[in-house]
């Protein structure tokens, strides 16, 4: 009940009323029946924002973090989180891959959309990441077609680090149904989700004309990190006078 009073009522109308995102593709959103809607992140408001625009409840897989943080405001933002449509799922050791996929599958098996982030983690720099197979698997068990959704401008409003958005022009394009009914029964094959995967972040590059990084953001953000904490400790800051 609290999904639709945020979605229609409170923060709705304020996301589509500051950001007026231009809506490309909405037919390609089945009316009913499950689905995988697969898109870019490139910011925070795009939890909200694309479920604003779309007719159906969407359930987005989200880090575990926002949903344990201390006092009465991680308490606030977990019910916030949950009461949007968000489920949580720890990314840390080697069972996160299986619990994000045994939860996807869940909301699937119900005949809801699921939306998922390939990448997954927002892009730091704006651009296009290598997607992770989890988003095949599901696919594939669940026998579901993945609408690949893009993100537009939605960097430029919110980038990382930023609390209060800028107003910026957003475009929220969704592209045609993928069908993958010809892999059923191959989601143990590597190679198979890998091609599976590409053509979905394929499809994605076509529709938000990102560049590309044939690499995981997570890994790339560790080793900038790395290399930025290598830089401090060479060269370190001189204190202030």
């Amino acid at each position: 009940m609290f999904y639709y009073l945020l979605k229609y009522v409170l923060l709705g109308p304020l996301l589509r009323g500051v950001f007026r995102p231009r809506i490309e593709g909405l037919e390609h959103v089945p009316s009913s029946g499950p689905a995988i809607v697969a898109g870019n992140h490139l910011s925070f408001s795009d939890h909200f924002l694309m479920p604003a625009v779309l007719k159906r409840r969407i359930t987005f897989l989200a880090k575990a973090e926002y949903f344990t943080g201390p006092g009465v405001r991680g308490r606030l933002t977990a019910f916030f989180f949950r009461s949007a449509g968000q489920i949580p799922v720890d990314r840390s050791g080697k069972e996160a891959g299986q619990a994000a996929i045994r939860e996807g599958l869940g909301v699937l098996r119900k005949g809801e959309l699921l939306g998922i982030y390939p990448e997954g983690t927002r892009s730091h720099d704006g651009r296009l990441y290598k997607g992770k197979v989890g988003v095949a698997v599901m696919a594939l068990r669940a026998g579901v077609p993945v609408i690949p959704c893009a993100m537009i401008g939605t960097f430029e409003a919110q980038p990382p680090g930023k609390v209060i958005p800028n107003i910026h022009p957003v475009v929220i394009r969704f592209g045609k149904p993928l069908e993958f009914s010809r892999y059923a029964g191959m989601e143990s094959e590597k190679a198979v989700l890998r091609a599976i995967t590409d053509e979905i972040m394929y499809a994605i590059l076509t529709l938000s004309e990102q560049e590309y990084v044939d690499e995981y953001a997570a890994v790339v953000k560790a080793e900038q990190a790395a290399a930025r904490g290598e830089k401090e400790r060479r060269f370190p800051r001189a204190p202030l006078s």
